[in-house]
């Protein structure tokens, strides 16, 4: 039998946020309603390519892409930002970085400032769920605090019940700190050589055998896969075997192109065999955790996502990934760095195999999961998050008219301080450094390989106006010295 060793846990009670006289009438006339379980599968830096679901030629997924075969396969689903805090926040609060002005990765360069604790005056969606009698639990990478906000701003002051190996730190960044001993607060160190990624599904295992007969909020949020690149050597062992089966060269495996202004190298083909054994890795703990709900008999009561918090590290830090056909990665805001893996499956509900290229956000998952557990939408709380429901019962096909981006800041691979709107088939990406502006068709062009600014100067104006009132709306902060013409 799997032995529990949950991380010292708080079970602070939160301070109650009223919801509708009718959801509470429901609950007290309706003692045989329960709502479906939720299982949270984010995974960091997961590129758009990174899954056999979505047409990776190296890496297997077959967890998740039996996941893709049993719900809904989302092949424009975008993040909230190409770096992950500012998605992280996003997806807990329905709201678009820019507006609550946490907009970099925290720890990260401050031109403009930005929010480095996630505040606690934020109604995440798992307070909600936890007011409506869900267990929840949080495992893995949290990075929605800095030191000083240790403590206080940890997941169980904020909506959950458990927290396994949640604090500020955004990474396990020495090599060999994906095994134990990890020597990270709230989780406690198991047998020498364990590796993070296991540890944790074994962690969600034991919370879904001992809380089945309840609700519950399993936010599995992995630290991989995430520099540094590290996995056990058997894993990696395979997908060595596998490289030299594949045969690239160096000048196949790397191309040189222009990227928000800069020339600069990138990866354009997947073969790295210890990132392919992390994804590997991510992807047994997706299957390790749905059998144990299976095994349960509670799968049809189970909704499942999986998400990423931003783009494929294609530029920088090893370039471990690939994303092509997509332009760039972790860090822009080309397609590259915000477009993400999204799947969900709702049980009962989706038609299976279901591939939707609506566009969605990380901001959309706060109103659905709302709304799945028949709990009423909060829309002052979720602003900018649209719920999916109509799209998961194809009652409609297009939610969102448009969608904002923006990151202001120089990020760690190289990418230029920048806003995007993406409307219908164009995108347009204005850099604060120069006022340069960028658009593309998407639809024609899905690798942004021709800026249309000054062949369709009519779009590119309308979109920059969009995107200017926009910035109004919801008080956007710039780079010292920016002025948008």
């Amino acid at each position: 039998m799997t032995r529990l060793r949950f991380a010292i846990a708080s079970m602070t009670v939160l301070a109650l946020v009223p919801w509708s006289s009718a959801f509470a009438q429901r609950e007290q006339g309706d003692e045989g309603h329960r709502g479906p379980n939720f299982v949270f599968f984010l995974v960091d830096d997961l590129g758009w390519m990174d899954i056999g679901a979505n047409g990776s030629p190296f890496y297997e997924t077959p967890n998740v892409d039996k996941l893709a075969e049993e719900g809904v396969r989302f092949t424009q689903a975008y993040a909230g930002s190409p770096v992950c805090s500012p998605t992280r926040a996003a997806i807990l609060t329905g709201k678009n970085p820019a507006r609550i002005h946490l907009t970099q990765w925290i720890g990260g360069p401050g031109n403009p400032d930005y929010e480095r604790n996630l505040p606690l005056e934020e109604v995440l969606f798992p307070e909600l769920l936890q007011q409506a009698g869900y267990k929840n639990i949080f495992l893995g990478k949290w990075h929605l605090n800095n030191r000083i906000g240790e403590g206080t701003h940890w997941p169980d002051k904020q909506g959950f019940d458990i927290n396994v190996a949640g604090h500020f730190r955004g990474g396990l960044y020495i090599k060999n700190k994906y095994f134990s001993p990890w020597d990270i607060p709230n989780i406690q160190n198991g047998p020498e050589g364990e590796y993070m990624t296991d540890r944790l599904a074994e962690e969600a295992v034991s919370f879904i055998n001992q809380n089945h007969d309840s609700p519950f909020l399993v936010y599995f949020s992995f630290y991989s896969v995430h520099a540094p690149f590290s996995a056990p050597d058997r894993r990696v062992k395979k997908y060595e075997e596998k490289q030299e089966t594949v045969g690239w060269t160096e000048e196949e495996r790397f191309q040189e192109g222009m990227l928000a202004g800069k020339q600069l190298t990138y990866r354009d083909k997947q073969d790295h065999p210890t990132y392919a054994a992390m994804v590997a890795s991510m992807d047994q703990a997706v299957g390790r955790v749905l059998e144990a709900v299976k095994a349960k008999g509670i799968e049809d009561n189970t909704v499942v996502v999986f998400f990423s918090d931003n783009g494929g590290l294609s530029t920088s830090e090893g370039t471990p990934t690939a994303n092509t056909p997509l332009k760039a990665g972790k860090g822009f805001l080309y397609e590259g760095g915000i477009r993400e893996p999204a799947i969900i499956k709702w049980p009962g509900v989706t038609e299976p195999a279901t591939v939707s290229d609506a566009v969605i956000t990380s901001m959309d998952f706060y109103p659905t999961i709302l709304e799945m557990a028949g709990l009423p939408l909060r829309p002052e709380l979720h602003q900018d998050g649209k719920s999916l429901v109509p799209l998961l019962k194809n009652t409609t096909q297009r939610i969102h008219d448009a969608t904002y981006f923006h990151y202001p800041h120089r990020s760690n691979q190289k990418g230029s301080p920048s806003g995007a709107i993406r409307k219908g088939d164009y995108k347009l990406i204005v850099f604060f450094n120069d006022n340069r502006r960028e658009l593309y068709n998407l639809k024609q062009d899905i690798g942004e390989t021709r800026n249309l600014a000054s062949e369709m100067p009519d779009v590119a104006d309308e979109l920059y106006r969009e995107l200017k009132a926009w910035w109004e709306e919801v008080d956007a902060r710039f780079p010292d010295g920016y002025v948008a013409d």
